[in-house]
């Protein structure tokens, strides 16, 4: 039996943070190793608890959700945090972005897609919320000016598939090549359009019509 996914939650909200706790004490596949309820209380103790994702919320008091992930980030460059934003905080993604999460849930989602997400950054894949696409949209309207990019037509297959939310294994198995085969276009893709990671890649590509997004 694998063992469990570590988590801890950062949010300066204690029902939020009990009402995560309940739900995942239901599940044998994530454990709950640390809570805190400011960035603050959270960098203090980052370092003295093993776990393997972090949820992360924006406004808090004290330090923000973004500062807290950058200095954490600073201080271990492995450390994978998933957002859970409520709406209205779409602003801040961006963000949250560039300062390296890996994922972003709106508050109200259910259960099966948090777990869902949390096993995707867990193996250093991202998640966000399909509800964010239209943000995602408008924010990145403007293509960026003189820009060119020559794509070859797997990158483009692989592309696409990203956009749909499929995982490396998902896209391996419908284009009948290796999951290795499909993280080398993954990075190939990132490094042609300068990424930091594969949200930022969706929106350049959204934002430069290479891929087209419904609603």
């Amino acid at each position: 039996m694998n063992n469990p996914i570590k988590v801890f939650i950062v949010d300066d909200h204690e029902i939020f943070r009990n009402g995560l706790k309940l739900v995942f004490s239901k599940n044998k596949d994530i454990e709950i190793v640390g809570e805190a309820g400011s960035g603050e209380e959270f960098l203090s103790v980052m370092n003295g608890v093993d776990f393997d994702v972090v949820l992360m919320d924006i406004k808090m008091k004290g330090i923000n959700g973004i500062e807290t992930t950058q200095k954490a980030i600073e201080l271990n460059i492995n450390i994978k945090v998933l957002v859970l934003s409520t709406f209205g905080e779409e602003e801040f993604l961006h963000q949250m972005i560039n300062v390296g999460a890996k994922g972003f849930l709106l508050k109200n989602v259910d259960k099966e897609t948090l777990f869902s997400a949390i096993k995707l950054i867990h193996i250093n894949q991202n998640y966000f919320s399909p509800e964010l696409l239209p943000f995602f949209t408008k924010k990145f309207l403007t293509p960026d000016e003189n820009e060119e990019l020559s794509l070859t037509k797997r990158e483009k297959e692989i592309l696409e598939l990203i956009s749909k939310g499929l995982s490396n294994a998902e896209i391996a198995d419908k284009l009948f090549i290796s999951i290795r085969t499909v993280d080398t276009h993954k990075n190939n893709l990132i490094v042609k359009t300068g990424s930091k990671n594969v949200v930022s890649l969706l929106i350049y590509a959204i934002k430069n019509k290479l891929i087209t997004i419904d609603g």
